[in-house]
């Protein structure tokens, strides 16, 4: 279990299943750029953040509702919880019955399958389970383009690997080291591009390990 003063962003797992790197740059050394896929995508959290809670027939939507869990050690916002109501669920205060959480995250993209999208999801409902000792068995990203919703179901594959990125997220946070970089398709779209350059860097490092392993050479 970890203490709260050492709960990690939720946030962060989506950086670290996208690359190690990306996160070490984020949350080690507090660098950021923004282009306008991240800025819209922060005036949209926005937005659903500042949302407050509502109620419909047979549904309760609340919104920035902070979870954590001490077990994995994250915490962090979420978009949206909504509570169905369920036989099985848990009890609202001031609302008969029982209801079941189900965790939505707000994306600006198109849809698509995106496993770093789900890694977070899944967290979310990880810490709902925690705080709320009930099981919650999928959620949905909302994706802002075509506003419409995937499912993602919390399967035992997904579960753990975002208990693994938890881990590796903590390991790295106590190392304090950014790993090197190391150039891939996907570099093309990530907004820190220009702070990691990864083809620079890439090339750097293969040309001290040509010149070190040229020196070791008694030939």
């Amino acid at each position: 279990m970890y203490p709260e003063d050492e709960l990690l962003p939720i946030s962060g797992l989506q950086h670290l299943r996208f690359c190690e790197r990306r996160w070490s740059l984020v949350h080690l050394e507090q660098q950021w750029e923004e282009n306008r896929f991240t800025s819209e995508g922060g005036v949209l959290h926005e937005r659903v953040h500042d949302g407050g809670i509502e109620a419909r027939p047979g549904i309760v939507v609340a919104r920035g509702l902070y979870l954590w869990s001490r077990r994995l050690g994250l915490g962090g916002i979420a978009d949206v919880v909504e509570y169905h109501r369920d036989d099985s669920g848990v009890a609202l205060a001031g609302r008969p019955g029982t209801w079941r959480p189900y965790p939505v995250e707000y994306k600006r993209g198109q849809r698509k399958w995106e496993p770093s999208h789900m890694v977070q999801l899944c967290a979310q409902a990880m810490c709902l389970e925690e705080m709320l000792s009930v099981e919650i068995s999928a959620g949905a990203v909302f994706h802002g383009v075509t506003r419409r919703r995937t499912e993602v179901r919390f399967d035992t594959a997904l579960r753990g690997e975002t208990e693994a990125l938890a881990r590796r997220m903590h390991e790295l946070n106590r190392a304090r080291v950014t790993p090197p970089a190391a150039y891939s398709k996907k570099c093309e779209s990530c907004s820190l591009y220009d702070r990691c350059l990864p083809r620079a860097v890439s090339k750097d490092v293969e040309r001290y390990w040509a010149r070190a392993l040229r020196e070791m050479d008694p030939v």
